[in-house]
C-alpha cells in the first residue's frame, strides 16, 4: 500500500449529525489503527472541543482546528523543526488564522453595513448554542473557546448573499458555510492547513507529493478546500441522503451512505486498493 494519510471533517462526516457519534465508523477506524495510517481531524470545532474527541478516537496524530485557523501537532511528532510554530500546551501550533477579537469586531461592522443582525457565537449564550446544535452543555462551553473562526447566523434569512459577501470582503476577511452556521474567518481555509501537513508527511517519508496518497472526507461547502487539496476527495451524504450540490471535483468519490456510515464504507473500500 502506498504511503497514505487521511484527513476528515467531523460533524456530519465522521460524527453523525444527531448524536455526534462515530460508532458506525468503528470498523474502518480499527483498520486504520491496524495499518498505522494517520487520521487527521479537520474541523470547524475548537481545540478544546477536538481534544476529547481525539481521546475517544484513540488518536494521537496532528489535527486542524477552526476551519484551518491553526494546525496543532504533538511535540516531536515530526523528526524536524516546524517553521513558524509556537509551543502551546505540549503541542507545536502553526497559526494560520486571524485573531478572534478581530473577527468579533468585524462582525459588528458587517452588521452595520448590511443593516441586519448577524448573531455570532460570541453573542450566544451556552443555552442558545445547546438549542441550535444539540451539543451537551459541557460541549457547548468548549465550543465557545474560539481563537480563529466566528460562527454566525443571519438575523434576517432573506439577505442577498452578494451583499454579505461584499461586506465581508471589505473587511479583508472571508466566510464559508458549515452544517449549521456561516463562519467568518481570515485568509485561511481547511485546504491551506491540509497542504501544510501533506508537505510535512512528504518530508518525513522523503517522497514527492505524488507518491503520497492523501485522502479527504467531508460533507459540506467548508470542506471543499480540503477536498481540493488531496489526491482522493470523498463526499459523504448529508443526513437526508443528498450530497452537497456545491461540491463538484473531477476526482470526487461520492460515498454510499450518510455521515459515518458512508465514511466507514469509503475507508474500507480504500484500504482494499493496492
Amino acid at each position: 500500500m502506498p504511503a497514505t494519510v487521511i484527513f476528515t471533517d467531523l460533524d456530519g462526516t465522521l460524527l453523525d449529525s444527531v448524536a455526534y457519534s462515530f460508532a458506525a465508523a468503528q470498523e474502518a477506524l480499527t483498520e486504520l489503527r491496524t495499518h498505522a495510517i494517520p487520521l487527521i481531524v479537520v474541523s470547524s470545532k475548537t481545540r478544546a472541543e477536538i481534544e476529547p474527541i481525539r481521546d475517544r478516537l484513540q488518536n494521537d496524530h496532528p489535527f486542524i482546528v477552526e476551519n484551518g485557523g491553526a494546525v496543532v501537532i504533538p511535540t516531536d511528532y515530526f523528526p524536524f523543526p516546524l517553521a513558524d510554530s509556537v509551543l502551546r500546551d505540549g503541542c507545536d501550533v502553526v497559526e494560520l488564522g486571524t485573531p478572534y477579537h478581530r473577527l468579533r469586531a468585524a462582525l459588528k461592522d458587517i452588521h452595520g453595513v448590511i443593516g441586519s443582525e448577524l448573531r455570532g457565537y460570541g453573542d450566544m449564550s451556552v443555552e442558545e448554542i445547546v438549542t441550535r446544535t444539540g451539543l451537551s452543555r459541557e460541549e457547548a462551553e468548549l465550543s465557545k473557546q474560539r481563537e480563529y473562526d466566528e460562527p454566525f447566523v443571519l438575523g434576517c434569512p432573506g439577505i442577498p448573499e452578494d451583499n454579505l459577501a461584499a461586506a465581508v470582503k471589505a473587511q479583508g476577511l472571508q466566510y464559508t458555510k458549515g452544517d449549521r452556521f456561516f463562519h467568518l474567518m481570515g485568509p485561511h481555509d481547511k485546504g491551506r492547513a491540509v497542504r501544510y501537513l501533506i508537505d510535512c508527511y512528504c518530508r518525513q517519508a522523503d517522497c514527492e507529493p505524488d507518491r503520497l496518497r492523501s485522502v479527504g472526507i467531508g460533507n459540506s461547502l467548508n470542506d471543499l478546500p480540503m477536498l481540493e487539496a488531496v489526491t482522493h476527495p470523498i463526499l459523504v451524504q448529508r443526513a437526508d441522503g443528498s450530497y452537497e450540490p456545491g461540491i463538484e471535483l473531477p476526482r470526487l468519490t461520492r460515498a454510499p451512505g450518510p455521515g459515518p456510515i458512508g465514511w466507514n464504507r469509503s475507508v474500507l473500500s480504500l484500504l482494499q486498493v493496492n
